[in-house]
């Protein structure tokens, strides 16, 4: 995981020749590519490879959630993809967890390759209190996202996504090495949107994140280069 520019740009479209576009773009910029479900769905593999091939650090961003035996087969088709993150939901159980981390080394140590970290979604940035509670996820979110990050960290998880504002207390708790993946991230001079747990760049960072995960100041910007780049510089970069 790379750890000389943090960002991680998450290109949310469908569409593979404008992930592309910007993603080309935005090298220099930033630290990495981040697609998900919705590009994966529309575009399978082969538009993975549009924007691996340019050579930037991949976050594949699939949540995976299923039971261990069919999250194991899907991780290594994750592990194909070049990935060098990619996510799980931590609720689906240390077992779960520990399947899909060993299938990733697993994989990559046939193919020699190097693995991706496998990190475990805790409680999504886009759910505050009243919405944690409404899913079932009972007390503090703070207290659920470090039961959610014991649990990761025990059943070999590499890290975990959570909000900015429980970095520091699951640093704490977890150690400088496991890694923090942290969405909700949104310049002071950019709107919140839907995401209800946020922070700057560089609070996040100074309170110990790992990876910075931006979509839509950058890439929703007039100038996504020079959005980027602003991000860039805040960070002392």
């Amino acid at each position: 995981m790379p750890t000389s520019n943090p960002v991680f740009v998450a290109l949310d479209t469908t569409d593979a020749g404008t992930a592309a576009d910007l993603a080309q773009r935005l090298i220099g910029t930033v630290g990495g590519f981040k697609l998900g479900l919705e590009y994966f769905i529309a575009n399978g593999p082969a538009g993975m490879e549009a924007v691996s091939r340019l050579g930037m650090p991949l976050f594949v961003d699939l949540k995976l959630h299923d039971i261990p035996n069919t999250v194991a087969a899907a991780m290594r088709g994750v592990v194909r993809l070049k990935a060098a993150i990619t996510t799980i939901h931590a609720s689906g159980g240390g077992a779960m967890i520990r399947a899909a981390a060993d299938a990733a080394r697993d994989e990559a140590a046939r193919l020699g390759v190097a693995p991706p970290a496998v990190v475990a979604v805790t409680i999504l940035t886009s759910l505050d209190q009243a919405g944690a509670e409404a899913v079932g996820f009972g007390g503090p979110v703070l207290e659920q996202v470090k039961r959610l990050a014991a649990l990761a960290q025990e059943s070999g998880a590499d890290g975990i996504v959570c909000s900015p504002l429980e970095v520091d207390a699951v640093r704490r708790q977890c150690g400088p090495a496991f890694k923090l993946v942290i969405p909700g991230i949104r310049p002071a001079w950019s709107e919140a949107g839907d995401q209800k747990r946020v922070l700057t760049p560089a609070e996040a960072r100074a309170k110990g994140a790992d990876v910075l995960v931006i979509g839509r100041p950058i890439t929703a910007a007039a100038d996504p280069a020079e959005a980027a780049g602003r991000i860039k510089a805040e960070l002392g970069l």
